[in-house]
């Protein structure tokens, strides 16, 4: 299968060299001017992972979509409808969109497969999410995980499961798009919570968050029409220990530096993505005090002390309340 992975970063990368190693054709397309485009193309390596011969590394978007049976694209999601942009310049029909970033878009509240939407006919040019747990650095080691391909398209994400699977990743096929999106871009949201909670060295306090966060995220998934159980699975529950504990979770990371007073200088997707959930659960009725929190102290100034408290004081309730 032609495969062209858009973006060239920690992620975008690691699906390039992954893809090639199972027996792609895999092509990796970045902007001529990033860093991380300029290190792949000229060194064939990056901080993660070396790129064999056989991976073709270009700037040029237009070779990329025409060679491309499956078009890739793992970037910052915020950035997605202006990327989508130039894309929609080119043929697409009969291809394949598959989006491996994890995140709401702020500017709409749209899921990024909604995003995407704005520019194709789905009829013509399915759209898939690629969602789950993992990282690069483990991946090249030969370490496995378990991952989720969803989409609209039945047909389409039970092909795109059989050629993806590979001796590192396993694959389930996906049954609730909006519960995959949703869940997967609410994991990095509780990731900078967790790392807020390291930051204050009250780490133990991770695990009442693990508990409390998936039927948070189950409440807004079954109100925008998704299934509640997909916050348990893979996209959300399933990725906590790559997001909550993981050294290498930029999510997790970003929270930990801000306790601490510090800047972090990488992406973290959960910061833009806390304001986009928060809108939904505005939208939708559903009370999200955890994401509230975390909007509340990244974007309002708000002490993290006094949010904390804030938390503990809610009212009283049965553990599983439900509104209907």
């Amino acid at each position: 299968m032609n495969v062209s992975v858009l973006g060239c970063g920690r992620w975008g990368s690691c699906i390039a060299w992954y893809l090639d190693k199972i027996g792609h054709n895999v092509t990796s397309c970045g902007l001529a001017d990033a860093p991380e485009f300029i290190q792949l193309s000229t060194e064939r390596k990056n901080d993660y992972l070396s790129f064999p011969p056989s991976i073709t590394v270009t700037s040029d978007l237009g070779q990329a979509i025409s060679t491309a049976e499956v078009i890739i694209i793992s970037i910052s999601c915020q950035h997605l409808r202006s990327y989508m942009v130039d894309i929609a310049k080119h043929d697409l029909k009969n291809k394949i969109i598959v989006l491996c970033m994890k995140g709401i878009e702020v500017s709409t509240g749209c899921r990024l497969s909604e995003v995407v939407g704005d520019f194709v006919d789905e009829k013509e040019t399915p759209i898939a999410v690629w969602v789950g747990p993992g990282h690069p650095q483990d991946f090249v080691k030969g370490i496995p995980n378990c991952m989720v391909i969803d989409s609209n398209n039945k047909d389409v994400k039970t092909k795109l499961v059989e050629e993806f699977s590979g001796d590192i990743i396993r694959f389930y096929i996906g049954t609730d798009l909006i519960g995959s999106e949703i869940g997967a871009a609410a994991k990095n949201v509780v990731g900078i919570a967790a790392g807020i909670l390291d930051g204050l060295n009250f780490t133990s306090l991770k695990g009442a968050l693990m508990a409390r966060a998936p039927y948070e995220v189950s409440r807004l998934i079954k109100a925008v029409g998704g299934n509640e159980k997909s916050a348990y699975g893979l996209c959300h529950l399933g990725d906590y220990e790559a997001t909550l504990f993981s050294k290498w979770s930029h999510n997790r990371q970003f929270g930990e530096d801000f306790a601490h007073g510090k800047r972090f200088e990488k992406l973290a997707e959960g910061v833009m993505t806390s304001k986009a959930l928060l809108k939904m659960g505005e939208r939708y009725d559903v009370d999200l005090p955890i994401v509230r929190a975390v909007t509340n102290v990244l974007f309002d100034g708000n002490s993290i002390k006094e949010t904390l408290d804030a938390l503990f004081a809610r009212e009283i309730r049965d553990e599983f309340w439900q509104v209907d």
